[in-house]
């Protein structure tokens, strides 16, 4: 009668062997609207090891136009994630409205602050649950930081 083994592999006596597996680096493209502080802030942060490649590129273009720049790059190379990182500013609602739909649907994730880019700044070191005019973001970064703040000032945090 033959044994009733329960740790014997159906596969002729082999058991199956652990596989090593690597996670895909990803390629992102990061663009922004802001020409500076975004690309500086976004280029201090320390990598993943599942990223490949971070392309950070900022552009001064309106939420509209940077989605466009953004297909067009997309079209040239072949990322992974695609951001569009704007701010709400005073740019027209359908404008800005637009730019979110048609980023949503080339499959791009969109990241926009409030007002202004230093909001997210702002937020790094302080819980806000009221309005914060965009004239007194500079004076908040100035007090949080314990120096003067200024946009050019991010890219020496770089190492």
């Amino acid at each position: 009668m033959p044994r009733n083994n329960s740790r014997r592999s159906s596969s002729r006596g082999y058991t199956d062997r652990k596989v090593e597996t690597r996670e895909l680096r990803q390629i992102f493209l990061i663009i922004c609207e802001g020409e500076k502080t975004e690309p500086n802030y976004f280029k201090s942060f320390r990598v993943s090891t599942t990223v490949k490649k971070i392309d950070v590129r900022g552009f001064g273009y309106n939420p509209s136009k940077l989605v466009q720049e953004a297909k067009e790059l997309k079209a040239q190379e072949d990322y992974d994630q695609v951001w569009c990182v704007f701010d709400r500013d005073d740019w027209p609602k359908q404008d800005f409205n637009n730019a979110i739909a048609n980023a949503e649907r080339e499959g791009f994730k969109v990241a926009y602050s409030n007002e202004a880019f230093e909001l997210w700044y702002v937020l790094h070191f302080e819980f806000l649950n009221t309005a914060l005019p965009r004239k007194d973001y500079i004076d908040k970064l100035d007090k949080l930081l314990k120096y003067k703040y200024k946009k050019i000032v991010q890219q020496s945090m770089r190492k």
